[in-house]
C-alpha cells in the first residue's frame, strides 16, 4: 500500500511492502509496535528503533518524538485521488489558534507578534508531566499574538499563539 506522508510542509512517498517499506528510493526492514492502552508507537527501521506518542486531534495527526512535536498527515493512494478530483488537494495552510496538546507550564515564548515562522519553527515550551515539549508551528505564517506568558498554567486546548497567513 502506498501512501503520502506529510510532516509540516514537506511530503514523502512511503510504500508498505510486508516487513520492509519504501521510503522516496530506499527499501528499509521495516517494524512497527503499538503499546496498548497508549499513544505510543516503536518502529524500528533497518534496525534503528524510535519511539513516538500519536494522537488524533482537532488539527489532525500529532505526533510527539523527543520533546518535539509535530502535525502529521497520512494519505492513502486512493484518498489522495479523491481529493485530486475533487479540488480539495494537500491540507491547507494552518491559520488561527495553535492551542496546547497537553496541560502545562509555560517555560518559553520563543516569538513575538509580526515575526514570520516557518512550518515546524518552535513557538511555545511547555514543561509537562517534567519534560519540556517544544510546540512547533503546523505550517508558516506570520504571529498575529502571543497569547501566554512564561510562567503560565495551562490547560490541554488552550491557546498559546496566534497565527495568520504571512502578508
Amino acid at each position: 500500500m502506498k501512501y503520502t506522508v506529510t510532516v509540516g510542509e514537506r511530503a514523502v512517498e512511503v510504500e508498505v511492502l510486508g516487513d520492509r517499506v519504501r521510503i522516496g528510493d530506499r527499501v528499509l526492514q521495516a517494524h512497527l509496535v503499538h503499546v496498548p492502552h497508549t499513544p505510543i508507537y516503536r518502529v524500528s527501521l533497518d534496525g534503528r528503533l524510535q519511539t513516538f506518542a500519536l494522537q488524533r486531534g482537532p488539527q489532525g495527526w500529532t505526533a510527539q518524538a523527543d520533546a518535539a512535536l509535530y502535525q502529521v498527515d497520512v494519505v492513502d493512494e486512493r484518498t489522495k485521488r479523491l481529493r485530486e478530483m475533487t479540488g480539495q488537494g494537500a491540507r491547507k495552510a494552518h491559520t488561527g489558534a495553535v492551542k496546547a496538546p497537553m496541560p502545562g507550564l509555560v517555560l518559553r515564548v520563543e516569538v513575538e507578534p509580526g515575526q514570520t515562522v516557518a512550518a515546524g519553527r518552535g513557538l511555545v515550551v511547555l514543561e509537562a508531566m517534567k519534560m519540556e515539549n517544544e510546540i512547533r508551528a503546523p505550517a508558516g505564517g506570520t504571529i498575529r499574538a502571543v497569547l501566554v506568558k512564561p510562567g503560565q498554567a495551562v490547560e490541554k486546548g488552550a491557546a498559546l499563539v496566534e497565527v495568520g497567513p504571512t502578508d
